[in-house]
């Protein structure tokens, strides 16, 4: 007998009928989420997304874990949102257990896709998430976050949503951070505007002479500077690729966690990056916000 055309395909069982998709998985959230198709497929594209998130969750659960065996309960803030497939699939494999002190904020600044967020968590009924119409700038001082935040990501903030993001966790006394950053255009233009007259006082400004170096080694310098930024304010730094090459080309992912170390070096090597290069006037938004030596440094710095 032939099947009615308007009759939907039937729906895939368990997520063992899907390999890719994890064990305790939302079959329906994923749908909903548009990485599964209405008949439970994966097409390429989306098979590509599922595969970038999940790549993601594995390195951010060891960080959830950590904060839930120190303290039980664990707070995450989502900055760029976007449609929260990182949000929803994290709440979905680890909040879902936990208790009410536990919450999602995702900070998105396209009002449509907050209230589809929105919409998405009730229906799922996800009481431990919600979604704030704001910029990562304007995110640091809003009332609606409480003052201390466990864990702050920023999936491919665009140019220095990035920055605002780590000011935030820092502000936020965050204990983990995750960052994939995006488009950093910033750092090249000031070394585009300053490349005439650094010309003949530095060989070094031969790596950034012509354009398209320009804009590669600029965004290159921006994850060292942003680095040596965390490093400067006590954090262990780890920065490796997020999935292979052929699926992104934004595919730096900087972890970072907390462990008062030594602020000493890390500060000065910051200060001495932007002095050799000509980014002197970039200090402010590279600032360490912390003493040349701290208590931590004297117990290993000469």
């Amino acid at each position: 007998m032939k099947r009615n055309k308007a009759q939907p395909a039937p729906l895939p069982a368990t997520v063992t009928d899907i390999p890719e998709v994890k064990p305790g998985q939302s079959v329906a959230l994923l749908q909903e989420l548009h990485i599964l198709t209405r008949d439970g497929k994966l097409n390429q594209d989306s098979r590509r997304k599922l595969k970038q998130v999940y790549h993601l969750y594995q390195f951010i659960e060891p960080l959830l874990n950590d904060v839930r065996s120190a303290k039980g309960s664990v707070s995450l803030v989502d900055h760029g949102a976007g449609k929260s497939y990182l949000g929803f699939i994290i709440y979905d494999l680890f909040f879902k257990a936990l208790g009410d002190d536990s919450h999602i904020y995702g900070i998105e600044t396209r009002e449509e896709l907050v209230a589809r967020s929105e919409d998405l968590a009730r229906k799922f009924d996800f009481p431990g998430m919600s979604f704030l119409p704001l910029s990562v700038a304007e995110s640091t001082t809003s009332d609606k976050l409480p003052e201390q935040i466990d864990i702050v990501t920023a999936l491919h903030a665009c140019n220095t949503a990035t920055d605002d993001a780590i000011d935030f966790a820092l502000k936020k006394k965050a204990k983990h951070i995750v960052l994939v950053p995006c488009c950093q255009a910033e750092v090249a233009s000031v070394l585009r505007k300053n490349k005439g007259s650094s010309l003949g006082k530095n060989v070094l400004t031969e790596l950034w002479r012509h354009p398209i170096h320009t804009r590669e080694f600029g965004s290159q310098i921006t994850n060292v500077l942003r680095c040596l930024q965390l490093e400067s304010h006590g954090y262990q730094v780890t920065v490796t690729e997020l999935v292979g090459w052929e699926h992104s080309m934004k595919n730096e992912l900087i972890v970072a966690t907390y462990k008062n170390l030594p602020r000493r070096k890390p500060a000065e090597r910051l200060k001495e990056v932007l002095s050799t290069i000509g980014l002197d006037e970039m200090g402010e938004r590279f600032y360490t916000g912390a003493p040349a030596t701290t208590p931590a440094d004297a117990e290993v710095a000469p």
